[in-house]
C-alpha cells in the first residue's frame, strides 16, 4: 500500500534537520515575509496581498496529513523511508515520524493577519512554532511547501488588485459605474499555467481581490472547496457566451455577417455576447459588417462584445497619437523631413499630402482613418451612447469591447489613459493572461520562509540572519509582534513572549485545528476596505 507521503512534501536536506538541530533546543520559531519589492511586477509597489493560508492549511496540514495518521504506523512511514533512503543513500531513521505518528496531531501553532490585507515588505503575515517539545524539526520542516504553496496566490492577488486599482481610478476620473469595475478584468490565464492546480490557485488570487471576471472554473473550484463560497448563493465568478476562432472558421463559407446573426439570434438572444473579431480582416468587421448589423444589435436584449484579438493592444483601442499639425506636406519638402518631426515629437503618426502614416517595426505604413481612431471611437461612431456626469463619452449598452491577449499593467494604464484623454469614459473589459500571472517567481516579492527565535536549554534565543555578502538577506529577530502605527503595518522584533501574544496576528491554527475560518467574501471585503 502507498501512502501520500505529506512528510515528504520538502526538500531532501530537511530530511536531516530532525538530527541536526542543537540536542537542547525544544522549539523553533518561524516566519514567512515578503522581503523586497525590487523585482516586483507592478510599479512603485509597497505592499503584498496576503491570501492562501487557509488553503495551505486545509489541503496539506488537515487533508494531506490526515492520511498519515489514519493509517498504521508502519504503513504511514514505509514509503518515506524506501524513498528518502534511496536518494540519501543510506537508511534514514524515521523514529522521529513514528513519534509524531503515535501523537496523532500537528503540533503547531500558525498565527496570522486577516487573509486580504494588504502587508509592507518586511512585514511578516504569518508566524509558525511548534507546540510541543520533541517535534522542534517540525516548523521547518513545512517551510518548503509553506513557501511553495503561498508565495504564488500571493503574488497574483497582488497582481490582480493592482489590476483592480487602476480601473477604480479611471472610472472614478470618467464617471463609469462603478459596478461595472469587478467585471473590467478577466481571467484568461488558465491554458497558459504550470497545470491546473497552479490554474486554480493563481486563479483564486485573481478572484480575492474582488475582480469576479474569470474563464478559470477550477478557480471557482477552488474558492468554493477551501473559502467557504458558493455560486448558489453569490457572485464567486462569472463569465459569457463567447467564440473562439475555431468557431468563427466553421462559417467560413457563409460569412461573419451571417454568423453574428445567428449567434444573435438563434443562441445567444439576450445577455452578453462576446466575438472574437480578427479571424480574418478585423477593420472590414467593424467598419463594414457592424454598420450592416446595427439594427440587430440595438434591438438585441443584451451586450455585443466586440473582441480583437491580434496586434497591438493600445493602438487597436484607442488609437494613434496623431501629429495636431493638419498636414506636413505644408511645411516640408520631404516625407522624410515630416516623420522626423513627428517623431521627434513623440507623436504615432502623421499626415502627409491628406493621408495618415505611422511608424511601425522599422517602417513607415499607411492608415485609414478607422485606424487612427481606434476601436472605441469607431463603436461610438456607429453606435452611440451617453455621456457620463463627469463628461466622458459611454458606448450604448448594447455595444462594447474586450482585448484578451498581451494586455500588462502598464498597457492596461495606457488604454485607459488613451480613451479617457480622447473624452471616453474606461468602458473596455481586458483580460488578464498567464504572462501577468505566471511571469513572477518567488523573488518576485522576495518571499521567504526564516527562522527567528528558538528556546535552548529552557531560555528563549533570538536567532537571525545577516549575511556579510548580502544584506539584503537580513532577517528579523526574535520573537515578532505586527501592530499598526500611524495607519500602516509596522514590525517589532525581538519582543517578549508576552508582547508576541498583544500584537495583530492572531492563531488560525493549532494542533491540527483550524480555529479562525475566513471566506472569500470576507477576503474580498479586507482587500476593497484598503484600497
Amino acid at each position: 500500500m502507498t501512502i501520500t507521503a505529506a512528510s515528504m512534501q520538502k526538500d531532501v536536506y530537511k530530511e536531516f534537520h530532525s538530527r541536526a538541530y542543537h540536542p537542547d533546543v525544544t522549539e523553533v520559531y518561524a516566519n514567512f515575509t515578503s522581503r523586497s519589492g525590487k523585482l516586483s511586477n507592478v510599479d512603485n509597489n509597497d505592499k503584498v496581498a496576503f491570501v492562501g493560508l487557509q488553503y495551505f492549511i486545509k489541503s496539506y496540514l488537515q487533508d494531506e496529513w490526515a492520511e498519515f495518521f489514519n493509517v498504521d504506523k508502519a504503513s504511514a512511514v514505509a514509503n518515506h523511508k524506501r524513498i528518502l533512503s534511496a536518494m540519501l543513500g543510506y537508511p534514514v531513521n524515521v523514529q522521529y515520524l513514528e513519534d509524531l505518528h503515535d501523537l496523532g496531531y500537528l503540533p503547531l501553532k500558525i498565527k496570522a493577519l486577516p487573509e486580504g490585507t494588504l502587508v509592507p515588505y518586511l512585514v511578516p503575515p504569518i508566524t509558525v512554532v511548534n507546540t510541543k517539545e520533541g517535534f522542534q524539526w517540525l516548523t521547518n520542516m513545512i517551510e518548503t511547501v509553506l513557501s511553495c504553496e503561498n508565495w504564488p496566490i500571493q503574488t497574483s492577488a497582488t497582481t490582480s488588485v493592482a489590476y483592480l486599482k487602476v480601473f477604480k481610478e479611471f472610472a472614478a476620473k470618467t464617471g463609469l459605474p462603478m459596478d461595472f469595475v469587478p467585471f473590467q478584468g478577466h481571467d484568461f490565464s488558465f491554458r497558459g499555467m504550470f497545470g491546473k492546480q497552479a490554474a486554480a490557485m493563481s486563479g483564486f488570487g485573481h478572484l480575492a481581490s474582488g475582480l469576479v471576471g474569470t474563464d478559470t472554473i477550477p478557480a471557482v473550484l477552488f474558492a468554493e472547496k477551501y473559502y467557504g463560497a458558493n455560486v448558489d448563493t453569490e457572485l464567486v465568478g462569472c463569465s459569457v457566451d463567447a467564440t473562439e476562432h475555431s468557431v468563427t472558421c466553421s462559417w467560413i463559407m457563409e460569412g461573419e455577417i451571417e454568423f453574428f446573426r445567428y449567434l444573435m439570434k438563434e443562441q445567444s438572444p439576450k445577455g452578453i455576447l462576446s466575438v472574437v473579431s480578427d479571424t480574418w480582416d478585423f477593420w472590414t468587421l467593424v467598419t463594414e459588417y457592424l454598420p450592416q448589423l446595427k439594427q440587430e444589435i440595438m434591438a438585441r436584449e443584451g451586450t455585443l462584445v466586440i473582441r480583437p484579438d491580434s496586434g497591438d493592444p493600445v493602438k487597436i483601442l484607442t488609437g494613434y497619437k496623431v501629429s495636431p499639425v493638419s498636414d506636413y506636406a505644408e511645411l516640408f519638402n520631404t516625407q522624410n523631413e515630416a516623420e522626423k518631426e513627428a517623431i521627434i515629437n513623440g507623436y504615432e503618426a502623421y499626415r502627409w499630402n491628406g493621408n495618415y502614416f505611422a511608424f511601425e517595426e522599422e517602417q513607415t505604413i499607411s492608415l485609414m482613418d478607422f485606424e487612427i481612431k481606434g476601436l472605441i471611437e469607431c463603436l461610438w461612431d456607429i453606435f452611440g451612447g451617453t455621456t457620463t456626469d463627469k463628461g466622458f463619452k459611454l458606448l450604448d449598452e448594447h455595444i462594447g469591447a474586450i482585448y484578451g491577449d498581451a494586455i500588462t499593467l502598464p498597457r492596461q494604464r495606457q488604454i485607459l489613459q488613451r480613451l479617457m484623454d480622447k473624452g471616453f469614459a474606461s468602458k473596455v473589459v481586458l483580460g488578464i493572461g498567464s504572462y501577468s500571472y505566471q511571469y513572477v517567481t518567488r523573488d518576485t516579492h522576495g518571499s521567504a520562509v526564516k527562522a527567528t527565535s528558538v528556546v535552548k536549554n529552557g531560555e528563549r534565543v533570538a536567532i537571525f540572519k545577516d549575511p556579510k555578502t548580502d544584506t539584503k538577506k537580513k532577517s528579523a529577530k526574535g520573537l515578532l509582534k505586527i501592530e499598526r502605527v500611524d495607519g500602516e503595518l509596522v514590525l517589532f522584533d525581538d519582543v517578549t513572549e508576552i508582547e508576541e501574544d498583544q500584537g495583530l496576528l492572531e492563531t488560525v491554527f493549532e494542533n491540527g485545528t483550524l480555529v479562525k475560518e475566513t471566506s472569500l467574501e470576507q477576503i474580498r471585503q479586507v482587500i476593497n476596505d484598503q484600497i
